[in-house]
């Protein structure tokens, strides 16, 4: 089992693939998403998002305003500004 996780800015596609984990920075805390999650909407308050993808490589993502959204092992997050970068 897989998330199927999609990371966008206000102007363009960042990353999309399949993942074993997400871990966000939320307005609640950090948050840690495994496949089975319960559907969750969540304000993301600039910062990380770590990615495990399927094949075991650790992605970051800087994520700035916007928000994260959870259901049927589909991670959103949609950032007003997003951008890889090196962990």
């Amino acid at each position: 089992m897989a998330l199927n996780v999609t990371v966008v800015a206000a102007d363009r596609g960042v990353w999309s693939g399949e993942a074993r984990r997400v871990i966000a920075r939320t307005t609640e805390g950090e948050m840690g998403i495994l496949p089975g999650h319960e559907p969750v909407l969540a304000i993301v308050a600039g910062g990380e998002v770590r990615i495990v993808t399927a094949d075991g490589e650790h992605l970051t993502a800087r994520a700035d305003g916007g928000f994260l959204s959870v259901e049927n092992d589909r991670v959103m997050v949609v950032a007003d500004q997003a951008e890889l970068v090196d962990a």
